[in-house]
């Protein structure tokens, strides 16, 4: 039993959530079964929270630690939906197949970007040949990641059954509190059980200490790197949405544009019709990839 009495509080890290109760992982490395007082609110998965005991000897979330950062996705009305909190990256998992949809990608990134956390571009399935038709919009995507890196952007490739392995995801992740996030079928799943080799006995733990493991199947859940940090899993992000955004997080969302943002004619600029305009200039120009603009031009347009 942990030592804590009523009159004591210690910091624990949420590793479930779900209802009214949770799983945290306690200072000296036990998983533990919580409940939340209901003047705290339901702590998100990778919170940083106080416990205590309550007078039954129940664990209890006392306060809820600030937050770094929420990742959120959309429902079906546009309303954001927190999936996890406080955050070092969101790895954002392509594939050859299935190849992903036009502008997800984008949508990903310009998500995150506002979301004030750090993207990273996973190609996994790198044993399998592109198609040959390289008009289709999947493999447009897939022939554009030097662009991307050339912008700055991190691209890691993987594969699950041949080289190059997992080998240069590893060290991306080491010491980071990361989520993984994709299309179905890219190989999230397979790259999860690549990444922790305990998992089954991380997941009996959760299971073990909710009582009910049928609670935490699909809820995000927090995994432990045995050589530092953590990994997020959750079912939940398969297909992702974007809640209506200010038109200037969504112009700021592309980190190319950002630096010219204040130096059209029009202060209220959405770069689009608008004369004088230096984001326009700079695709004209050349110094702003067409096809980024063209990406742009079609998610200004949904963001209604």
């Amino acid at each position: 039993m942990h030592p804590l009495t009523t009159a004591e509080t210690t910091q624990a890290l949420m590793l479930v959530s779900y209802g009214s109760q949770g799983v945290v992982l306690l200072p000296g490395g036990q998983r533990q079964r919580c409940k939340f007082r209901r003047k705290v609110g339901r702590p998100y998965c990778g919170d940083r929270v106080m416990v205590g005991r309550a007078d039954d000897d129940s664990l209890v979330v006392e306060s809820i630690l600030p937050r770094k950062n929420t990742f959120v996705r959309a429902d079906e009305r546009q309303r954001r939906h927190v999936i996890a909190a406080n955050l070092h990256q969101v790895a954002i998992v392509i594939a050859a197949t299935p190849l992903p949809s036009r502008d997800l990608l984008e949508r990903y990134l310009l998500a995150v970007h506002s979301l004030g956390i750090e993207p990273l571009i996973v190609l996994n399935k790198t044993d399998l040949d592109v198609p040959e038709d390289e008009s289709a919009a999947g493999a447009t995507v897939l022939k554009h990641l030097p662009d991307y890196e050339a912008l700055g952007y991190t691209v890691v490739r993987t594969s699950c059954k041949a080289a190059p392995g997992i080998a240069e995801l590893q060290p991306v992740l080491k010491g980071r509190t990361s989520i993984l996030v994709g299309q179905s079928g890219v190989g999230k799943s397979s790259l999860i059980n690549q990444l922790l080799p305990d998992l089954d006995i991380q997941t009996g733990a959760l299971s073990r200490a909710t009582g009910k493991g049928t609670h935490t199947t699909t809820s995000t859940k927090l995994y432990q790197f045995t050589d530092g940090g953590f990994l997020i899993d959750s079912p939940g992000v398969w297909e992702y949405g974007i809640w209506k955004l200010d038109n200037d997080e969504l112009a700021a969302g592309f980190k190319e544009f950002k630096p010219l943002m204040r130096q059209c004619r029009f202060n209220d600029c959405v770069h689009a019709s608008e004369p004088d305009c230096a984001i326009k200039q700079a695709v004209s120009d050349g110094h702003i990839l067409a096809w980024r603009y063209q990406s742009y031009l079609r998610l200004l347009k949904q963001n209604v």
